[in-house]
């Protein structure tokens, strides 16, 4: 189970009197739990990918607490990232290794036996149905192909929770298609804890036991997408999310350099 609660995060952008600060993450609570998919919706900017990279423990947030499993991430981020697999939107795949290398290699960083990480690759490999792969390297992979390899890689260890980080971005149907199928068996064969971020609806509307709407660095919404629907009245989840997301104007994000706070 991952628990998020008053997580902020800001950055500096450019330099000297140019400088600002931007609070891309402003107050993001969320819960997501075993056995369910949660979803983290929202517009390009609204602060999903750093929301993630921060529960990763990929950057260290200003303010906010993180639990993975009832460990607090600030204080041991190395037992919290044991219990994660992370599929960052950059796939970072070894383009000279094969595959199976890209796999294994990551499995031995883990801390698994060579062993062991040879039979979990195997049985990722009939998971992900990625036999045909195993043995090609990795460089001239299709974008598919190589979502199904970094997944593998994410998922060696066996990790409780899952991570994915806007999945389906240049997949195209069939991928798409697989990676959803994927994802289900985790959640309903092996109870997993997955938390993905998307823009997309339909990936909502397909997959998600629960939803996260971020907008403008917060969270302003979380149920399913039953109940968000009837929170707005809407039938169409498109427009309840509208009506959620854009439901007041928008603070100001930015202030002069010289006025930020220090992170904690």
């Amino acid at each position: 189970m991952i628990e998020v609660q008053g997580l902020r995060r800001r950055f500096v952008q450019g330099r000297g009197a140019r400088a600002r600060v931007v609070q891309a993450v402003d107050g993001v609570d969320f819960v997501a739990r075993n056995g369910c998919i949660t979803g983290l919706l929202g517009s390009n900017g609204a602060g999903k990918t750093t929301t993630l990279r921060m529960v990763a423990t990929l950057l260290a947030p200003d303010a906010g607490q993180i639990r993975i499993d009832g460990i607090d991430a600030l204080r041991a981020p190395a037992a919290a990232l044991g219990r994660l697999g992370v599929l960052s939107d950059a796939r970072g795949l070894y383009p000279r290794l094969t595959a199976r290398e890209n796999i294994v290699y990551f499995a031995r960083l883990q801390g698994l036996s060579e062993a062991t990480a040879q039979a979990r690759t195997q049985t990722l490999a009939q998971t992900l149905e990625l036999h045909a792969l195993l043995d090609r390297r990795t460089e001239g992979f299709s974008q598919g192909e190589r979502m199904k390899t970094a997944l593998a890689r994410a998922l060696v260890h066996d990790p409780p929770n899952i991570i994915l980080d806007e999945p389906t971005n240049g997949l195209d149907v069939m991928a798409t298609r697989a990676l959803r199928r994927t994802l289900q068996r985790l959640r309903d064969e092996e109870g997993k804890c997955i938390v993905f971020s998307t823009h997309v609806m339909q990936e909502v509307e397909r997959l998600c036991d629960r939803v996260v709407v971020i907008a403008r660095g917060r969270t302003v919404a979380e149920d399913s997408v039953a109940e968000l629907c009837a929170r707005t009245g809407r039938t169409d989840f498109e427009q309840a999310f509208v009506d959620l997301a854009f439901a007041e104007p928008s603070p100001a994000l930015e202030m002069p350099a010289d006025h930020r706070r220090p992170a904690r």
